[in-house]
């Protein structure tokens, strides 16, 4: 069974606070005699469901149309944190008992109910990993991080250290996933971000697959 747990873009979807809000407008209708129905797109490129390349937060990091897909495609743990409260720390992570040899581990947490939630609204809190949590994953070779909100750290911490944690070591970082549909387990993750030249970050279809 294949799992889309991309969010849909469009206009009234949740970005970050100060980032471009999304329109689409129609530049061409057939209803109007053009030859074609064309729309325009304006977002920001950490839109919805995307990817953080280490350029994001490292000034010289790759860059999203650089960054190794077979990161972005392959074995990947969904892991259980739907009990969790605000702050993903090793404690929370030596719980869930990671098999040896992860590379890529998706987090579900409360976040994911707030998808089925029309329209969303930017909620006071979140659950976030923290710069100790982002450790853990580097010490076992994880190589890309997902979460099912639109930032893997908590809103306005100085620094931004989980991010750079992360991407400084090389993670792949995945973020503003939809997980509520998805049971925690071992699943294929495929992950296709749009080849932006320059791209400080990627939106991205992301997809699981049962195995």
């Amino acid at each position: 069974m294949i799992y889309d747990v991309s969010l849909g873009i469009g206009p009234d979807m949740l970005t970050w606070p100060g980032d471009p809000p999304v329109e689409v407008d129609p530049a061409r209708r057939l209803a109007k005699g053009d030859p074609a129905n064309v729309s325009e797109l304006r977002l920001g490129t950490h839109t919805g469901t995307h990817v953080d390349p280490p350029f994001h937060f490292i000034d010289g990091g790759r860059t999203a149309e650089a960054l190794d897909l077979t990161v972005l495609v392959g074995p990947a743990l969904v892991a259980d944190l739907r009990h969790a409260g605000p702050s993903i720390t090793p404690a929370e992570m030596d719980a869930l008992a990671v098999p040896a040899g992860t590379e890529r581990i998706l987090f579900r947490t409360p976040n994911s109910e707030l998808w089925g939630r029309t329209p969303v609204r930017f909620p006071d809190t979140y659950t976030s990993l923290t710069p100790e949590g982002a450790r853990w994953c580097i010490d076992r070779g994880i190589r890309l991080v997902g979460t099912d909100f639109l930032s893997i750290e908590r809103k306005g911490t100085p620094g931004h250290p989980t991010h750079v944690t992360l991407l400084e070591a090389g993670v792949i970082i995945l973020e503003g996933l939809d997980l509520s549909a998805v049971e925690p387990g071992a699943y294929e993750l495929s992950v296709l971000p749009l080849k932006i030249l320059g791209g400080d970050g990627a939106p991205a279809r992301a997809i699981l697959r049962s195995l």
